[in-house]
C-alpha cells in the first residue's frame, strides 16, 4: 500500500458553525478515511461560522477524492472547495527572470542597454571568449530536453515534460546558486536536437541533458560535447552514476570489503547502467555483470543490437556467468538496480554473499522493496526519499556544475566524475557512518561546495578550465 505523501497533499476548506466537539467532528472523520492531517489554518469568522484550511496528506489521487467526499457527510460542515497543493505550486510555473540591478535612471539606462552596451558587444567580438565574463554565461546552464524518457512517465512530450525541467532548474539555483533555463525542444531527432544545441551554445556556460531516452541520449551527448566549447553533461547518465559510486565506496568502506575484489551486479543495461559500469570500472572495480530483460549478457552471445551492449558484453563479465538475473545474483556482494519494480526476490538477496548491498534505483517503485529485502540485506538504497539511504542526482549536478562554471571548463571528463563522486562519500567521515546512513541528505549543504572545489580543481590538474576556480563564497 502507498504510503500518505505530500505530493498528494490536499487542502479543503471547510465551514461550520464554531460550536463545542465540531473540530472533533472533522478531524474524527479525516482519520476514518485514512488521511493524516497537516497542518490547520483558520480562513476567518463570519456570521457565527468559521471557515477553516485542513491540509491532509492522501496516499493517491483517488485515495484524496475519498477523503473529500467523506467530509461531505458529516453533519453542518459544509466543503467550500478543495485545492491540490502540487498543482498550486506549478501555477504560472516555477522560476522567474530578474534583473540584478535596477534601471531607475537615464544613465542606468544608457549603461545597461544602448549606447552604452555597444562598448561591451566590441569587446566580446575581439575577444568571443570575454563573454563568459560579461554576459550570463558565467554563470547559466541549459536544461534541455525532447520529453522523450521522463523518471516514471516516459515518453510523455516536451511540453508535459516542461514542469520536471523547471524544477532541476529550481535545484541549480538552490543548492549551487546556478542560473539554470529549462528548454523543452519539438524533437526527438538525433539531428535535430543536436544542431539545435549547438546553435543555442553561445548563450551558456553549460549544458544539462535531461529525460532523453537511450541509446539516442548517448550519441547526443558524446557529439555535442566534443563539438562545443562548453562542457555537456547527460544527469540521466553520469549523476546517477557519480552518486552511486559515492554511495558504494562508504558501503563497501562500512561492510569492510574493497572494491577491486567484489562482484557486483548490475541490472538495466540502458543509459544510466552503461555510465554506472563505465566509472564502476575506472574506480576499480574487476567483477561486473550486467543483466538486461533477457539476463546476464556476456562475450559469448552474438553480437549486440546496440554499441552500448555490446561494449558491455566486451568489457564486463569476465568468468562468462550466463542466465537470469536470479542465477547471476547468487553470491554477489553488490546489486544494483536502474530497471524496473520487483524483478529482485528475497531469496535472491537471501542468496547473495554476506553483508550484502542492495541499491534498488528504480522509481517510483524500486527492484525490491526495503521491507522485503531487510531479513538479509546489510545495506539497502533506493532512489525515494522516504527511505534511508536515497540515491539522488541532487547530491551531483548542482555542484558539478558550479564548479565546472567556476574554472569555466569545456568539458566534464573522467577525473572531474571520479572527483565528485569522491567528494560526496568523503561528506560522512567513516566514523560517523551508519548502514542506514552511507550517503549525504540531499539538504545537506555541505556537499555541493565539497563537490564543486573537487570538481574545479580536477578540472585545472587536467588541463580543460580556462581559468583557476574562484573562492566558493564570491559565488556560492
Amino acid at each position: 500500500m502507498n504510503q500518505h505523501s505530500p505530493s498528494y497533499a490536499i487542502t479543503i476548506r471547510l465551514r461550520y458553525t464554531d460550536s463545542p466537539g465540531a473540530m472533533g467532528k472533522i478531524t474524527t472523520a479525516i482519520g476514518e478515511a485514512d488521511g493524516a492531517i497537516g497542518a490547520v489554518d483558520i480562513v476567518n469568522i463570519r456570521g457565527g461560522k468559521i471557515s477553516r484550511d485542513f491540509t491532509v496528506n492522501a496516499r493517491d489521487v483517488d485515495h484524496g477524492k475519498r477523503i473529500v467526499e467523506h467530509l461531505r457527510t458529516v453533519e453542518e460542515v459544509e466543503v467550500v472547495h478543495t485545492s491540490d497543493r502540487v498543482f498550486l505550486m506549478h501555477l504560472g510555473g516555477k522560476i522567474e527572470v530578474l534583473p540584478k540591478m535596477p534601471i531607475k535612471t537615464r544613465d542606468d539606462l544608457s549603461m545597461a542597454y544602448t549606447p552604452g552596451v555597444a562598448r561591451v558587444c566590441n569587446a566580446i567580438a575581439e575577444d568571443p571568449d570575454s563573454s563568459f565574463a560579461l554576459t550570463i554565461r558565467q554563470n547559466t546552464v541549459a536544461v534541455i530536453s525532447d520529453g522523450s524518457a521522463v523518471l516514471g512517465l516516459g515518453n510523455i512530450g516536451p511540453r508535459a515534460a516542461m514542469p520536471v525541467m523547471e524544477g532541476k532548474a529550481m535545484l541549480f539555483k538552490e543548492f549551487a546558486n546556478v542560473d539554470a533555463f529549462p528548454i523543452c525542444l519539438d524533437t526527438q531527432d538525433t539531428e535535430a536536437i543536436i544542431e539545435t544545441v549547438r546553435q543555442l551554445a553561445p548563450t551558456f556556460g553549460g549544458v544539462n541533458l535531461e529525460d532523453i531516452s537511450a541509446p539516442r541520449c548517448i550519441e547526443i551527448e558524446e557529439r555535442l560535447d566534443k563539438e562545443l566549447e562548453i562542457p555537456v553533461f547527460h544527469d540521466d547518465q553520469h549523476g546517477t552514476a557519480i552518486v552511486v559510486l559515492a554511495g558504494l565506496k562508504n558501503s563497501l568502506l562500512r561492510v569492510g570489503k574493497q572494491l577491486s575484489n567484489v562482484r557486483i551486479v548490475v541490472n538495466g543495461a540502458g543509459a544510466a547502467g552503461t555510465a554506472i559500469v563505465k566509472l564502476l570500472l575506472i574506480s576499480g572495480a574487476k567483477d561486473i555483470v550486467v543483466c538486461d530483460r533477457e539476463g546476464a549478457i556476456h562475450a559469448g552471445e552474438p553480437s549486440q543490437p546496440d554499441a552500448s551492449k555490446q561494449w558491455i558484453a566486451d568489457n564486463t563479465n569476465p568468468n562468462g556467468l550466463a542466465g537470469k538475473l536470479s542465477d547471476v545474483v547468487r553470491g554477489a556482494d553488490v546489486f544494483v538496480g536502474v530497471s524496473a519494480p520487483n524483478v529482485l526476490q528475497t531469496e535472491d538477496v537471501a542468496a547473495m554473499a554476506s553483508d550484502p548491498i542492495v541499491f534498488a534505483l528504480a522509481n517510483p517503485d524500486p527492484e525490491i522493496l526495503p521491507s522485503k529485502a531487510a531479513p538479509h540485506v546489510r545495506i539497502m538504497a533506493t532512489g525515494r526519499s522516504d527511505f534511508p539511504n536515497q540515491i539522488n542526482n541532487v547530491l551531483c549536478f548542482p555542484g558539478l556544475f558550479r564548479g565546472v562554471l567556476d574554472v569555466r571548463a569545456t568539458t566534464i571528463n573522467n577525473e572531474m566524475k571520479l572527483a565528485a563522486a569522491e567528494a560526496i562519500a568523503a561528506t560522512i567521515p567513516e566514523s560517523d557512518l551508519l548502514d542506514d546512513y552511507v550517503i549525504p541528505s540531499v539538504f545537506d549543504r555541505r556537499v555541493s561546495k565539497v563537490v564543486a572545489q573537487a570538481v574545479s580543481k580536477a578540472a585545472v590538474e587536467t588541463g580543460v578550465a580556462r581559468r583557476r576556480n574562484k573562492p566558493a563564497d564570491e559565488i556560492m
